[in-house]
């Protein structure tokens, strides 16, 4: 008699997304000059209203009137993105990036909606204050990402998912708690809002677009 022989499988994760996570050595330093510039801001201009629910948003010309501080986290986000960028063959291309940028103060309460990025290629948030939400996750204020794949599987089979890499956050969200110091990248096109907020400080940060103006095969 004949055994079946079993078939060979191979799970490959296709549509990847991209998420870049930065954590800065010389942040103290960085978080204290931009803490004082965005404290300032806030206490002479009213904010912007856009994607925060409650809080303070910067105009979005943070290059302007962010300092030297600013510059090196923008310098480094850059630099990242450079890297983290080919064209359709896979070759490294040397990318003329523009950007605009933006600071956001979450107070008790105050919190982001879902929202997308459009007209960038990458975006990015970085965390001058955490409010103390990487001592106490409690204090909510997480930055949290849905799956850009859709909600279809969750919504078909909330309790099931699939079994390769990443598969369980099908359909559903991912929720990264901000730590100051950190910085995130991710393609423009993500939707991703920010957790209402449950503690006594601010929650300092940095919002960033980046934009392609021009690009060519790197030598």
């Amino acid at each position: 008699m004949n055994q079946t022989s079993e078939p060979k499988v191979e799970g490959n994760g296709l549509f990847p997304t991209p998420m870049m996570h930065l954590t800065f050595p010389d942040s103290q330093r960085i978080n204290g000059e931009l803490s004082a510039v965005i404290t300032k801001r806030m206490a002479d201009h009213p904010s912007n209203n856009h994607s925060n629910l409650g809080g303070w948003q910067s105009s979005w010309d943070l290059s302007e009137w962010g300092g030297d501080a600013f510059q090196e986290v923008l310098g480094h986000a850059k630099k990242v993105a450079t890297r983290m960028t080919c064209n359709r063959e896979g070759k490294a291309m040397r990318v003329d990036w523009g950007h605009n940028a933006w600071a956001n103060v979450n107070g008790p309460g105050d919190s982001n909606e879902f929202h997308t990025h459009p007209g960038a290629f990458w975006s990015g948030t970085y965390y001058v204050d955490d409010g103390g939400i990487s001592d106490d996750p409690s204090l909510g204020g997480e930055f949290e990402i849905q799956d850009p794949r859709g909600i279809t599987p969750a919504m078909y089979s909330p309790l099931l998912a699939f079994n390769i890499p990443g598969g369980p956050a099908a359909g559903v969200t991912e929720k990264i708690i901000p730590q100051a110091g950190t910085m995130l990248i991710f393609p423009s096109f993500v939707s991703h809002a920010v957790r209402p907020y449950r503690g006594d400080r601010q929650r300092i940060s940095i919002a960033f677009n980046l934009t392609v103006r021009s690009s060519e095969p790197a030598i």
